[in-house]
């Protein structure tokens, strides 16, 4: 079996590597194929993309793990030179999100072939996002992003999942899950590591801070997925996010939690923006981290748990 790798734009990098990771966030996004996203909200400037990560690495950051998968503005052939004008690893997505973030035309287009499209982005490279028939870049994904709905899963979301762990038992990728409003959690791994056969330590759940019930987390964790969190921002989200992490924490769950910003709009940025933007992370949330829980967990949160998640025997 070939040794653990992280694979980045510019190649595997071994998982000790990778450093302090931003594990869910967007430098491009241009939302809605079926529709435009209002003036000022896309994610499209490359110029803007780098002065983002390079004011993260300025504080320490060194990997940017983008979860915009195809067919949503990724801009596949410009994150190569992003990485390299940045001096940050960024590791990409394929996979698809919900239905109706895509034009039907799109969808009956891929809809029949989505983990050949998916294993062929994780292991030869990344497709336009419009033409998943056309040349493929140099820079190869290194997870798959799905998409539950708000209230289950409807049958397109199962129709990915079930592409997705196809991908998944052809290359290793971890599936990473989008859950609508926080929901759905135990929905998904019931059915990519119940029904599908994906080991947990393969999946990772995101947005579980934002479950308005707080049982949801601590359920997730017991799992043995690894649980992304993104970070809200205010004040008093911080402290909500802090109660959750430590009980998580206290229930013997440290080793699975993941943090990550989401930055989704232009103005979400803190280079150009109002904020909080990726330095966020590594500024503000660290120390408050730092203090509430110890180093430990919050150099494991942010380097050691990404290494272990998006490492894969390629």
């Amino acid at each position: 079996m070939s040794q653990a790798a992280i694979r980045t734009v510019l190649g595997d990098v071994p998982p000790g590597d990778l450093g302090a990771c931003d594990a869910h966030d967007h430098l491009f996004l241009s939302g809605l194929i079926s529709g435009p996203r209002p003036a000022g909200r896309e994610l499209d400037d490359p110029a803007a993309a780098v002065a983002e990560a390079r004011a993260f690495a300025d504080l320490g950051g060194r990997a940017v793990v983008q979860w915009t998968p195809f067919g949503m503005g990724r801009r596949a052939g410009r994150l190569a030179e992003v990485s390299r004008a940045a001096g940050v690893h960024i590791v990409a997505a394929t996979g698809l999100h919900q239905a109706r973030h895509y034009t039907p035309a799109l969808l009956e287009r891929v809809g029949g072939r989505l983990a050949e499209l998916f294993v062929a982005e994780l292991t030869r490279g990344l497709h336009n996002d419009d033409d998943p028939d056309g040349p493929a870049g140099p820079a190869r994904a290194g997870l798959i992003k799905v998409a539950g709905a708000l209230h289950g899963l409807d049958a397109h979301a199962r129709h990915v999942m079930s592409a997705a762990a196809e991908a998944h038992h052809a290359t290793g990728a971890p599936v990473a899950v989008h859950l609508e409003g926080g929901t759905a959690a135990l929905d998904a791994v019931d059915l990519l590591c119940g029904t599908l056969n994906v080991p947990p330590v393969r999946v990772i759940l995101g947005h579980l801070g934002r479950s308005p019930d707080p049982r949801v987390p601590r359920q997730a964790a017991d799992t043995g997925a690894f649980l992304a969190f993104d970070v809200p921002g205010p004040r008093a989200a911080d402290a909500r996010l802090l109660d959750v992490l430590t009980a998580l924490v206290e229930a013997g769950h440290a080793g699975q939690v993941l943090l990550g910003t989401d930055t989704t709009t232009a103005a979400a940025r803190a280079t150009g923006g109002a904020g909080p933007g990726m330095p966020y992370l590594l500024g503000t949330l660290r120390p408050r981290l730092a203090e509430r829980l110890g180093d430990g967990v919050a150099e494991a949160a942010l380097v050691g748990n990404p290494a272990r998640a998006f490492a894969v025997a390629w």
